[in-house]
């Protein structure tokens, strides 16, 4: 990789519009005071490293489920599925990854799939780092069905600074592992729903990387109450 490419990434279109604001109101706040322009550049700058979508090297192997977010894994716990997608109340193993303000926010498709199901709820806009973030704040969920039949659930959660869940996807497109479905801006959370059975390869703590960190893999599986052999 050569030098510039480690510290000037490709912007996702959805940041033209706030770059270009965070660029207008600096440029008068060098007319106000130069340490107020100066100011509104590192701004800028941060805004263009927000809307930042690298690109990025999807592991290969059919069973691997990967990360759908940057960010950190904050919570590994059973928990039922979003009611809006009609799943029923059955707990399924839920692994979260809480992304920062300084975290990439484009978000990447764990499994290749159909989009069986989109489901938006609007909500409040708590911590993302709090477990009722999953229940109380606005979201915006996906069931997706994989070849074998099983399914996975990935749902975006706006966060306290969060104030807009971008969709890039729709119900009836198939992903790809690591295909772009959606964004969120300004720090966030996003759940995925393991299928019955698949356990984390991931502790609580740990650094993830959108469409790269393998998160489970479904190869490893045993139905909960089958006899392992």
């Amino acid at each position: 990789m050569k030098l510039h490419e480690t510290f000037i990434k490709p912007m996702h279109r959805e940041g033209y519009r706030f770059v270009g604001i965070f660029a207008a109101i600096t440029l008068v706040l060098f007319f106000i005071w130069a340490p107020l322009g100066w100011l509104g550049v590192v701004l800028t700058i941060w805004c263009y490293y927000f809307f930042r979508d690298p690109v990025r090297h999807v592991p290969e192997g059919d069973t691997l489920v990967v990360s759908p977010a940057d960010g950190i894994v904050s919570l590994i716990e059973m928990a039922a599925p979003p009611p809006e997608l009609g799943l029923g109340d059955t707990p399924r193993l839920r692994v979260s990854v809480f992304m920062s303000v300084f975290n990439c926010h484009v978000n990447r498709s764990p499994v290749p799939g159909l989009v069986k199901t989109m489901a938006y709820k609007p909500g409040k806009f708590l911590s993302a780092e709090l477990d009722k973030a999953s229940d109380e704040n606005e979201r915006n969920s996906l069931l997706i069905e994989m070849a074998d039949g099983r399914e996975l659930v990935v749902t975006q959660i706006a966060g306290l600074v969060a104030r807009r869940i971008v969709p890039l996807t729709a119900e009836g497109v198939t992903l790809k592992r690591g295909e772009r479905f959606g964004l969120i801006r300004f720090g966030s959370r996003l759940d995925t729903y393991l299928p019955d059975g698949v356990e984390p390869l991931v502790a609580v703590g740990q650094a993830m990387i959108a469409g790269e960190t393998v998160l489970a893999d479904l190869a490893n599986s045993t139905r909960r109450g089958a006899r392992a052999d």
